[in-house]
C-alpha cells in the first residue's frame, strides 16, 4: 500500500495516539507514527506539541526515519526555538557519523533551522564538514554557509566561513567548486561592496576546469560567475571564449543562455578585425536557432533574450529570417515576439520575402495578429527606404479587401510613412478617402482626418470629409475630437474664404459645447491665435513637423547593455533592470558590458542600432510638444492689451474669454526656479532632500476668492505636492478636485485631492498631494513647467508653476564606477554642459553629503593640484542618467566655487540639473 494512507485519517484523540506511538520500543511503530506527523503537518494541522517526542527519535540508525524527524525538526524549530536546542547534540553528533548521507543531511538541516539561538552552536560542526573528505558532505556545507549568512551575515565572516568557502573555489571536486561559487554569488548579491568574489586568472582557470565537469546546474553558477569577470586584455578574453563555446550545444537551455551571455559580454572586447570574431559570430546562430524548437514558452523566453541580442549585434542572425516566420499553431504571445524580431532583422537583402510573408499574416484568423502584421509593413517602410513604394503597394492591396480591421490599421500606418516620406506617396489619398465610411476605431479616424487637413490642398472636397466628421462631434472620442479641431484650423488657414463657417462652427462645440479641458484649452488657443495674430497662427500650425525616427522602440544603449548582462533571467523577459522589479534593492546590482577595445570601436559595424536611439521603455529623450495631442490652457496667449486687430475671420470672429493668469507667473517663468522659489526667505535647512518655502501659485483675486500656495517635496522615493488652500470668499468651497496637463515627466495625481470638510470662509488648510510619473507625457516649455486645472463649486481655475526637478532623482541613482567610465565617454562631447555656482559655504565634504540627501550621488573623489573633484551620477524618474564632474576651489575661507560639467543623452534636462544643484547647496 502506498503512503496516501497516512493523508486519509480525521480521529479526534489523534495527538495523544501519536504520543503513545512516537514513544513506543518498536522501531516500526515509531516509524509510522513520524509518517503520521509529517502527513498532518503537511496537510495543515499543527503537530508541534509533539515536538520533544519527535526530537527523541533522532537517535537512530535509520536513515529515512532521520529524513522524516528533520523535516519535522525543520518546519516546527522556529515556533519552538526553545525546544530546538534539544536537538542541538544530535546534530553535532551526526556530523561526525560514519555515513557521509548523514553527514551531509545533519548540515543541510542546520542551514535550514533559521533560528538565532542554535546558530552559533552549528559552527563547530559546519567547519568539521567544509573540509570533510567526502565532496558531497563539502558541497552541501558550502550551501549551509550561504545559509547562515542570510540568518547571521557578522557571525559568518567572524568564524571565517567566508575564506574556507574561497577555498573551496579550487577544490579537486567540480560539484564542490560550483556549489562554493553559489554561495559566494549569493553572499555578494547581498553585500555589492565586498569583493567576495575576487576573481583572477588563476581561480577563473580553475572554474573553466570545472565547468566540463559538473551537473547543469553547477554549469550555470560557474558561467553566470564568468559573466561578472572582467578580463585584462582581448586574449583572455579569446581564451575564456574558447572554453565557453562547447556549452552552446548543452541540452538545458539555460546553460546555452548562460553561455550566450558570457559571450555577449567579452565579445565587447574583442577586434572586429579578428578571425576568431566572425567565428564566434557564426557559433552564436545555431543555439539561438534550436531554442526555437522547444514548447511554446520556452520559445517565448528565448525570443525576449533573442530580441535583445539582435538590437546589440543583428550581424549574429541576419541570415536566419526564416525560422522567425509565423508557424500557424504558434501561440499569439509566440507569434508577435516573431514578429518584432523580423523587423528587427529586416534589411534591404531580406524585405521581399518578409513583406511576402507578411502580407500572407495579415489574411490571417487572428485579429490582433494582423492587426499587428499590418502595423509591421508600416515598420518596414520607415525602417528600409528602398522598399516604402513596396510597402505602400502592399498596404494598398490590403485595403482593396475592404476587410474592416486591416483597412484601419493600414490608414494608421499609411499616416506614419506620409510623415516620413513628404511628398512621395499622397497619390494613394484618393484610395483612402473612398474608406472614410467604413472608419469605427478612434485611432484610425484620428489618422485619416489627419490626412485630410495636412493635405487639405490636394484634397477638392476636404471641407465636405471633415464637416461629415463633425457632424457627430460629441460621440467621437477625445483623440478624434482634437485632431478633428486643429484639421479644420489647418483647412482654415489653407482655404479661409470657402470654410469661415466650419471653423467657427468647430471653435464653439471645442470651448463652449464640450467639457474636456483639453479640448476647450486647444479650441482657446487656436481661436485666440486667429483672432490675433494670423501670420503667428500659420506658423504655429502649419509648421514643418519633424520626420519621425525608424526605430522607435529599441532599447536606449546603457539600458540594452545592462540587460545583454543578464540574459536568461527574469530581467531578459522583462526588457526591464532587475531595479525595476526587485523590491527592496537588496542584491540588486547595476551590470555593464566591459569597454570596448580601441580595435574593436574603430571599426564599428554599420549595421548596429544607433547609439542613440530612443527607448520604448525608457526614454531617452522627452517626446517633443509637436507629437502629441492636447494642452491645457497655456496662459502667455492670452489677447494683447488695448485694440485688438481685427483677425483673418474678419469682424464677426469673437475673441475668446481671457484666461486668468496669476499676476507673478510671468515673472515666475521668465527668471525660472530662483524667482519662483524666493530663496532670499531664509527657510531653514530640512534633512533630506532641499523643500523650496511654499509660494502662491494662484492668487484669490484671479480665482473668485480661492488662494492656493505650494512647493513640492520628495521623501522616501515619493512625491508630493504640498498644498495650502485659503478660501478669502464670502461662501463655502466644496468638491476640490485638481487635474495635471501633460508634461514633460508625466508627472500625475496618484490620489484625488481630499479636502475632507467643507472651506468656509477665511479658513485655510493643508494638503499633501502625492503624485506618480506615469502620466502622459509631453514636452513643455520650459522643461519643468507644470499646468494645472483645479475644480471646486464655485468653477475651474488654471494655473502654471515650475516644479524644481531634484523632486525626480531617484534613490538607485548611484552609477557604478566602470559604468560610469563607460558612459561618459559613450555620450557625445557636444552633449557636456558646463556651469558655476559662486560663494558656496560648504566644503567638499558638506557639499558631497548635502548632494546624497537629494539623490545626486558621488560615484568617485579625487584631489587634483589642491583641488577636489566629485565624479557624481543621477537618475531621473525616465530613466535619463546624468552625469557630474563637479570641481571645487575654495575662493576665500568660508567660501568655496564650484565648476560643474555635466553630460547626458538628452542635453535639454542640464539646464534644470544645474538649478537643481544651485538650490540645494545654497539653501
Amino acid at each position: 500500500m502506498t503512503d496516501s494512507k497516512y493523508f486519509t485519517t480525521t480521529k479526534k484523540g489523534e495527538i495523544f495516539e501519536l504520543k503513545a506511538e512516537l514513544n513506543s520500543d518498536k522501531k516500526e511503530k515509531k516509524k509510522e507514527a513520524v509518517k503520521k506527523v509529517i502527513a498532518s503537518m503537511t496537510v495543515g494541522k499543527d503537530v508541534s506539541a509533539l515536538f520533544p517526542d519527535v526530537v527523541n527519535c533522532m537517535q537512530t540508525d535509520n536513515l529515512e526515519l532521520k529524513k522524516l524527524v528533520y523535516l519535522y525538526l525543520m518546519n516546527y524549530a522556529k515556533s519552538q526555538p526553545d525546544m530546538a536546542i534539544m536537538a542541538v547534540n544530535t546534530f553535532v553528533k551526526d556530523c561526525e557519523d560514519p555515513n557521509p548521507l548523514i553527514r551531509a543531511l545533519a548540515v543541510r538541516t542546520m542551514g535550514c533551522i533559521r533560528v538565532d539561538k542554535i546558530t552559533e552552536y552549528l559552527c563547530e560542526p559546519l567547519r568539521k564538514c567544509l573540509k570533510d573528505e567526502d565532496p558531497y558532505v563539502r558541497k552541501t556545507a558550502a550551501v549551509c554557509v550561504a545559509k547562515l549568512h542570510d540568518i547571521n551575515a557578522q557571525l559568518v565572516e567572524d568564524q571565517g566561513f567566508l575564506d574556507t568557502l574561497k577555498d573551496l573555489i579550487s577544490d579537486s571536486n567540480p560539484m564542490v567548486v560550483a556549489n562554493a561559487v553559489a554561495a559566494l554569488s549569493e553572499i555578494a548579491e547581498s553585500h555589492p561592496s565586498s569583493n567576495l568574489l575576487d576573481l583572477n586568472p588563476q581561480s577563473i582557470n580553475k572554474l573553466l576546469t570545472a565547468l566540463n565537469e559538473c551537473t547543469e546546474w553547477g554549469q550555470i553558477f560557474i558561467l553566470d560567475c564568468l559573466a561578472n569577470y572582467t578580463p585584462k586584455d582581448d586574449r583572455e578574453a579569446q581564451s575564456i571564449c574558447e572554453r565557453v563555446t562547447p556549452r552552446l550545444s548543452h541540452a538545458n537551455s539555460a546553460v546555452v543562455l548562460s553561455a550566450v551571455k558570457v559571450l555577449m559580454k567579452f565579445m565587447e572586447m574583442l577586434s572586429k578585425d579578428l578571425d576568431y570574431y566572425g567565428t564566434l559570430l557564426k557559433k552564436l546562430a545555431p543555439p539561438l536557432v534550436t531554442l526555437l524548437s522547444a514548447e511554446p514558452e520556452l520559445q517565448y523566453v528565448a525570443l525576449r533574450n533573442i530580441n535583445l541580442i539582435v538590437q546589440k549585434r543583428p550581424e549574429i542572425l541576419k541570415h536566419e529570417m526564416k525560422v522567425f516566420f509565423v508557424k500557424y499553431n504558434d501561440p499569439i504571445y509566440v507569434k508577435l515576439e516573431k514578429l518584432d524580431i523580423m523587423i528587427r532583422l529586416a534589411s534591404q537583402a531580406n524585405i521581399a520575402q518578409v513583406l511576402a510573408e507578411l502580407k500572407e499574416y495579415a489574411t490571417e484568423v487572428d485579429v490582433d495578429f494582423v492587426r499587428k502584421a499590418v502595423r509591421a509593413i508600416g515598420r518596414c517602410a520607415i525602417k528600409v527606404e528602398q522598399s516604402a513604394e513596396r510597402c505602400v503597394s502592399t498596404l494598398l492591396d490590403l485595403i482593396q479587401t475592404k476587410v474592416n480591421y486591416v483597412v484601419q490599421e493600414a490608414i494608421v500606418v499609411i499616416k506614419d510613412i506620409f510623415r516620413k516620406y513628404p511628398n512621395k506617396y499622397e497619390s494613394v489619398i484618393a484610395t483612402l478617402c473612398e474608406n472614410l465610411d467604413s472608419l469605427d476605431e478612434p485611432e484610425a479616424r484620428a489618422a485619416m482626418i489627419w490626412i485630410v487637413g495636412e493635405y487639405a490642398e490636394r484634397i477638392d472636397n476636404a471641407d465636405e470629409l471633415l464637416e461629415s466628421f463633425l457632424e457627430g462631434f460629441h460621440d467621437e472620442s477625445t483623440q478624434v475630437q482634437l485632431q478633428l479641431l486643429t484639421a479644420i484650423v489647418k483647412l482654415f488657414l489653407k482655404k479661409p474664404t470657402e470654410t469661415q463657417e466650419l471653423v467657427q462652427q468647430v471653435l464653439s462645440l471645442a470651448t463652449q459645447d464640450s467639457d474636456n479641458p483639453d479640448l476647450r484649452d486647444r479650441g482657446y488657443i487656436y481661436w485666440r491665435l486667429l483672432s490675433t495674430d494670423p501670420v503667428a497662427a500659420k506658423e504655429v500650425v502649419l509648421a514643418e513637423k519633424p520626420l519621425i525616427s525608424e526605430e522607435t522602440d529599441l532599447i536606449e544603449p546603457t539600458l540594452l547593455d545592462e540587460l545583454i548582462c543578464y540574459i536568461g533571467t527574469l530581467a531578459s523577459v522583462y526588457h526591464k533592470p532587475p531595479s525595476a522589479f526587485v523590491e527592496g534593492g537588496r542584491g540588486v546590482v547595476h551590470k555593464s558590458l566591459p569597454p570596448r577595445t580601441a580595435s574593436s570601436e574603430s571599426t564599428e559595424s554599420p549595421e548596429t542600432a544607433p547609439a542613440g536611439a530612443p527607448s520604448s521603455e525608457q526614454p531617452d529623450v522627452i517626446p517633443t510638444q509637436g507629437d502629441l495631442l492636447g494642452d491645457l490652457l497655456n496662459l502667455d496667449l492670452g489677447p494683447p492689451m488695448g485694440d485688438e486687430p481685427e483677425g483673418i475671420g474678419g469682424p464677426n470672429f469673437v475673441a475668446p474669454p481671457a484666461a486668468a493668469v496669476p499676476a507673478n507667473l510671468g515673472a515666475s517663468m521668465g527668471s525660472g526656479l530662483s524667482d519662483l522659489f524666493d530663496l532670499t526667505s531664509g527657510v531653514g535647512t530640512l534633512s533630506g532632500s532641499y523643500v523650496a518655502p511654499k509660494a502662491v501659485w494662484l492668487p484669490a483675486m484671479k480665482a473668485k476668492g480661492l488662494e492656493i500656495s505650494g512647493t513640492f517635496t520628495r521623501q522616501v522615493g515619493s512625491i508630493s505636492m504640498d498644498l495650502q488652500l485659503t478660501n478669502k470668499a464670502l461662501q463655502v468651497m466644496t468638491d476640490f478636485a485638481i487635474q495635471f496637463n501633460r508634461n514633460s515627466f508625466g508627472l500625475a495625481p496618484a490620489a484625488p485631492l481630499q479636502v475632507h470638510a467643507p472651506l468656509s470662509p477665511n479658513q485655510t488648510v493643508e494638503i499633501s498631494l502625492p503624485l506618480n510619473t506615469v502620466g502622459s507625457v509631453m514636452k513643455m516649455e520650459p522643461l519643468n513647467n507644470l499646468q494645472v486645472a483645479v475644480k471646486n463649486n464655485i468653477d475651474v481655475f488654471y494655473f502654471s508653476t515650475l516644479y524644481p526637478l531634484h523632486i525626480l532623482f531617484v534613490e538607485d541613482g548611484k552609477m557604478d564606477r566602470q559604468m560610469f567610465l563607460a558612459t561618459w565617454k559613450d555620450i557625445p562631447n557636444e552633449n557636456e554642459a558646463q556651469f558655476q555656482i559662486r560663494d558656496c559655504p560648504l566644503n567638499a565634504e558638506a557639499v558631497s553629503s548635502r548632494l546624497q540627501s537629494s539623490n545626486i550621488f558621488t560615484v568617485a573623489k579625487r584631489n587634483v593640484e589642491g583641488q577636489d573633484m566629485l565624479y557624481q551620477s543621477l537618475k531621473l524618474t525616465n530613466g535619463i542618467w546624468v552625469l557630474a564632474e563637479l570641481r571645487i576651489q575654495p575662493s576665500n575661507p568660508s567660501f568655496t566655487d564650484l565648476e560643474l560639467s555635466l553630460k547626458c543623452r538628452a542635453p535639454e534636462v542640464s539646464q534644470h540639473v544645474y538649478q537643481a544643484y544651485e538650490t540645494i547647496l545654497k539653501n
